[in-house]
């Protein structure tokens, strides 16, 4: 039989990785269930993740890395989501930065060669820090209001991020300020050993309790110009920065569909073994819970191939845009951006809908402190407030229809 983790892992090799990652991930279930707790990483987890190399899939084969596809890389995400979605989200910015900079190559490549190498080597890890208490979501385009100011040689920064996930393990922090008088917006590459680097542990959410989502804190962090390592100016004040879609950040929708097929499994296990003796058999086999089940099974079922359809046109586009250069595939890009976000949509309704009919199935027993669905059901209504926001995903679909017509 097929177990419903690997059904679009098509190929041996893909077997082969969501088995590999999986036993990896199922090792430290525990420790989930303590981060939880305690409002902290599951480090073990995320060690153990680094110690096997999965850190660096997402970094060029020419530095030592192993470059995955799209999606073989949410095939692992979305299986250690059904241990830890919260490592999950966490190892997945990591990746969704690594990504990014590997395919814009926007970066001085001594720069990018050098991180590549501190991932590879030393294990580093990185993630973007842009929100900030009154920007809130980046997907919005707000300015921010993290100063850089240029001393010469050098920039000095103040400022302070929220939602820094996975704050106490990084190594670098890829930052957006603004540039001091001019307006620009810059991103700078952050050492976390550089002085006036800290960590305000404020993070205390219902859900996804294990980001460690904690605020950088920059007090008049020196940095050298090597570390403004891009600047995108700021043509018109008055408009909001564009914000650019990633395909890696579908690594949210993965993530939240691995909550969805661990309360799955929830059910289906409460379901074959629990009898009243009200009834002859295990509630499995009555009529009202196969309607739930069905229900549950019809939108998981929908929204995974939704992903990974969206996510094996990406894999082959890229592929193809090997032969016929980079600009057919930017014009792909600006195609496909839309459905990149709906994926999102669609994957945060559908894994919300199938926690809450498990819990329905479940029943009063899944609101115990003690039963792993009450910490999904914490969990998966965390992906409304990831980016992108539906309402943005909804005017980019609407926008795209308009253009056909004109």
């Amino acid at each position: 039989m097929m177990n419903i983790q690997n059904y679009f892992a098509v190929t041996a090799e893909q077997q082969e990785l969501v088995q590999w990652i999986g036993d990896i991930a199922d090792q430290y279930a525990d420790g989930a269930v303590e981060a939880d707790e305690h409002n902290q990483l599951n480090t073990e987890l995320i060690q153990a993740l680094k110690d096997a190399g999965y850190h660096t899939f997402s970094v060029p084969t020419e530095y030592g890395g192993k470059s995955i596809s799209l999606t073989d890389f949410l095939l692992c995400q979305e299986r250690i989501a059904q241990v830890d979605a919260p490592t999950a989200i966490a190892i997945g910015w990591h990746h969704i930065s690594m990504f990014n900079l590997s395919q814009s190559r926007a970066w001085d490549e001594e720069v990018f060669a050098d991180l590549c190498r501190d991932v590879v080597e030393r294990g580093a890890l990185i993630n973007r820090a842009d929100s900030e208490a009154a920007t809130g979501s980046p997907s919005r385009g707000g300015k921010p209001q993290t100063q850089a100011n240029r001393s010469g040689e050098s920039y000095v920064l103040n400022g302070r991020k929220s939602f820094t996930t996975m704050s106490p393990m990084l190594d670098y922090f890829l930052i957006s300020a603004t540039l001091e008088p001019d307006g620009n917006v810059a991103d700078f590459l952050i050492p976390r050993t550089v002085e006036g680097v800290s960590i305000d542990p404020v993070w205390d959410m219902v859900g996804m309790r294990g980001t460690a989502s904690h605020n950088l804190v920059l007090e008049n962090v020196i940095l050298p110009a090597k570390a403004c390592v891009g600047i995108r100016p700021n043509v018109n004040p008055n408009q909001p920065r564009k914000w650019e879609l990633s395909a890696y950040m579908m690594n949210i929708p993965a993530s939240y569909l691995g909550i969805a097929i661990a309360a799955r499994q929830h059910a289906l296990d409460f379901a074959s073994t629990y009898q009243p003796n009200s009834v002859n058999e295990p509630i499995i086999h009555l009529p009202h819970i196969q309607q739930k089940l069905g229900q549950l099974e019809l939108e998981l079922t929908t929204a995974r191939h939704f992903m990974y359809a969206v996510a094996n046109r990406w894999d082959r586009e890229q592929e193809h845009s090997a032969s016929t250069g980079k600009e057919s595939f930017s014009d792909y890009q600006n195609w496909i951006s839309p459905d990149l976000a709906a994926v999102k949509t669609v994957a945060i309704q559908a894994a919300i809908s199938v926690t809450d009919q498990a819990m329905r199935i479940v029943g009063a027993h899944s609101l115990a402190m003690s039963h792993p669905l009450q910490r999904l059901y914490r969990d998966v209504r965390f992906g409304l407030h990831n980016p992108p926001m539906d309402d943005v995903t909804i005017t980019q679909l609407a926008q795209r229809a308009i253009r056909t017509q004109l």
